[in-house]
């Protein structure tokens, strides 16, 4: 009876979301922010995590799945349209307070929350890592001229948080999204800091891919690449070693060692969706990779340490 009733409520919400989509909604070019600004207003007992996870999903069908981890002693709901009173026979089953808030169109009134909201954790999180992502947009230009104008007048936009320390390049904050969260979040590219101190090699990753992020690493799902590269889903790892210039036994040993990782990038990089290309200064490498797994896909840059 339940399910019925759900059934009924979704397709006769979705018929008016259709008919007559909100301001807020014919505005907002993507669908999972808007829910996660809408939601970010209400109360949530566990944080926002159920929201987090159903964003992708309509407004509708993400009430139906969280509406039980909403603090529903701090919520009133008021039907101010008479709306849901003719929703379904079986509303009462499901309860007014659901149907009010999965409305396409919430009046004002309808919804009254009691107390001040703070913004539940993982739903502070996911728009905060959405809003680093964009202050590094993709840059569409083809020719190199656009590129660059492109970045300059991103690093104009870019918020500084502390005085630039001279002769270095400034680096954003690290974001607060934990690298071993699991679930759709983590696939989101996160620009970080480059882990070493290896110019060279960093100077290869930013512009053979190109990196997308220049000066960054990117995490997706917990892992660190080298490089995400601009326009398309690749993510990269760059090799610089002086592999031509390893002992026979160094070279098996090498291959051994960078086998391991690459396995696991792989993995973190088709779980999510991605492209994955190694990058290796010289052919004797790539040779060397090919010939302990052909299938990988192995790209000489001929970068110089």
């Amino acid at each position: 009876m339940r399910l019925r009733a759900y059934a009924a409520l979704l397709l006769f919400l979705s018929a008016c979301a259709t008919s007559a989509p909100s301001p807020a909604e014919r505005a907002s070019r993507n669908p999972r922010i808007a829910n996660l600004q809408r939601a970010a207003v209400l109360p949530w007992t566990d944080g926002g995590r159920c929201v987090v996870r159903e964003a992708s999903q309509p407004w509708p069908v993400l009430v139906e799945k969280c509406y039980r981890t909403l603090d529903h002693d701090r919520l009133e709901f008021h039907d101010t349209t008479g709306r849901c009173t003719v929703a379904s026979a079986d509303a009462a089953a499901v309860g007014i307070g659901f149907c009010v808030l999965a409305a396409p169109e919430i009046a004002v009134g309808a919804v009254i929350v009691l107390g001040v909201v703070v913004v539940g954790v993982a739903i502070k999180e996911a728009l905060d890592a959405y809003e680093l992502r964009h202050a590094y947009p993709e840059e569409a230009g083809t020719s190199r001229g656009t590129k660059v104008a492109s970045r300059q007048a991103e690093a104009q936009r870019k918020p500084r948080l502390k005085p630039e320390p001279a002769g270095q390049d400034w680096q954003p904050p690290v974001p607060p999204v934990p690298v071993d969260r699991t679930g759709r979040v983590s696939c989101e590219p996160v620009p970080v800091p480059h882990a070493g101190e290896d110019d060279p090699h960093n100077e290869c990753a930013d512009k053979f891919p190109p990196n997308r992020y220049p000066g960054m690493d990117v995490l997706v799902g917990g892992v660190r690449f080298d490089a995400l590269q601009v326009g398309v889903r690749v993510l990269w790892e760059i090799k610089t070693h002086q592999f031509d210039t390893y002992s026979k036994f160094i070279r098996r040993r090498e291959i051994e060692k960078e086998l391991v990782q690459i396995e696991k990038e792989q993995d973190a990089a088709a779980a999510c969706g991605y492209g994955y290309v190694i990058g290796v200064s010289t052919q004797a490498h790539k040779d060397a990779l090919l010939e302990a797994d052909p299938l990988l896909d192995v790209v000489v840059t001929g970068c110089k340490r």
